[in-house]
């Protein structure tokens, strides 16, 4: 069995086709058949056809993905839908994509999706050919491969989704803690904030304290695709307060280093359950490595953090390598922030150390001019933006 998928188009006659390819004896052929002989309402599968009379080969049953209600509907799928799948697997054999002397032994399952907008004809036609094409390479070359798959998870959107889910992939960021509690100034500053892609957007405890984890969501809604940091600094039930923030759509919830062992472990447990980071803040904390050596379950970013009151103190970043160990002896790759007095003249002693996060607050948010200021720290990452053209092109 071989499988592929491909989107081409624009809306409303964006194509979208998920296939399966195998022998007739095996299960894509018990599939076929069944296909076949159990239909369901507005679901009904149909063998694709060059032309009436003329079905393509290898025979390809179509599956209508939505609910097909009325004619003009079914003209549509039993049309130019029809026509552009059945087209794509010949040409497909006369180019050499699928073996011409396998054509009677094999057999093809195509989910067609057609929007219950679409009216172009020639659209619906052109862009379920190149899509039912696609998907065709794509199933014989076994593509994408594993390590394609884990390279390009975490650096684009989804086409349709209409917003994108950041991941701390492609260190190192820039993270600016909003502190003030004060909405009406913290929006001020997250709007002149540039877009970025290694900007990180940290809710800060004093923020969170005054209006609580749905001022989360107005952060989101001035930067949807933000990677947005809670810091709650967990001390106690951090299960419940991980939930709250993925909840609230954070995308990390940062937990005291000083928090019991359980805590910390229940905390970070729920955070990868539902699908966020967790942070382990070393506020105050002398051996976060000894904490971690404790851990069931290890933090995505350790954060070393030198509080504001106590600035003129020197900063703990001779930890950063022993953190990383801990990490490569547990096959996790532990990122590590660096808070507490970071200006741009220390940026690059902080990525020489190893710092995979700088973490700045009031040298950006309480600026003059905000977007220059932190600029000025993203230009210091000397890291280019994502390609995301290329990620969206690529197959």
């Amino acid at each position: 069995m071989f499988i592929g998928e491909a989107l081409i188009g624009e809306e409303p006659e964006l194509a979208h086709v998920d296939l399966m390819i195998g022998d007739k004896e095996g299960p894509v052929g018990q599939a076929f058949a069944t296909g076949m002989t159990q239909l369901s309402a507005g679901h009904t599968p149909l063998l694709s056809v060059i032309r009436p009379n003329l079905p393509t080969k290898p025979s390809t049953l179509i599956v209508p993905k939505v609910t097909v209600k009325n004619m003009d509907q079914a003209a549509q799928i039993f049309g130019p839908a029809q026509a552009a799948v059945a087209k794509a697997v010949a040409d497909a054999v006369e180019e050499g994509v699928v073996p011409t002397d396998q054509v009677e032994d094999l057999v093809i399952i195509a989910s067609v999706f057609i929007h219950p907008q679409a009216v172009d004809y020639n659209r619906i036609f052109r862009y379920n050919y190149g899509a039912t094409k696609l998907a065709l390479k794509r199933a014989l070359d076994n593509f994408p491969d594993i390590d394609t798959v884990l390279d390009e998870k975490d650096k684009s959107s989804h086409a349709i989704m209409g917003f994108k889910v950041s991941r701390l992939w492609d260190a190192p960021y820039l993270q600016v803690a909003l502190d003030n509690p004060n909405i009406g100034a913290i929006t001020n500053v997250v709007k002149q904030l540039p877009k970025s892609d290694h900007l990180i957007l940290e809710a800060g405890t004093p923020l969170i304290k005054r209006y609580g984890v749905d001022v989360i969501t107005k952060l989101r809604e001035i930067k949807p695709d933000a990677f947005i940091v809670a810091d709650l600094k967990t001390l106690d039930t951090g299960n419940l307060e991980a939930r709250m923030v993925a909840d609230a759509t954070a995308d990390a919830i940062v937990v005291s280093a000083l928090a019991p062992i359980a805590t910390l472990n229940k905390a970070i447990a729920e955070a990868h359950k539902t699908g966020i980071s967790a942070v382990m803040d070393t506020l105050n904390q002398p051996d976060p490595v000894a904490v971690l050596e404790q851990l069931d379950e290890l933090p995505d970013v350790v954060e070393l953090h030198r509080a504001i009151d106590i600035e003129e103190t020197a900063h703990a970043w001779g930890s950063i390598e022993g953190i990383k160990a801990i990490g490569e002896k547990r096959n996790k790759k532990i990122l590590v922030a660096v808070a507490g007095g970071v200006r741009v003249d220390t940026i690059s002693d902080a990525l020489g150390a190893g710092a995979d996060i700088l973490v700045v607050g009031r040298a950006i948010t309480n600026s003059k001019d905000i977007k220059q200021a932190a600029d000025q720290f993203i230009e210091g990452l000397n890291k280019p933006e994502i390609d995301q053209f290329r990620v969206m092109t690529d197959f």
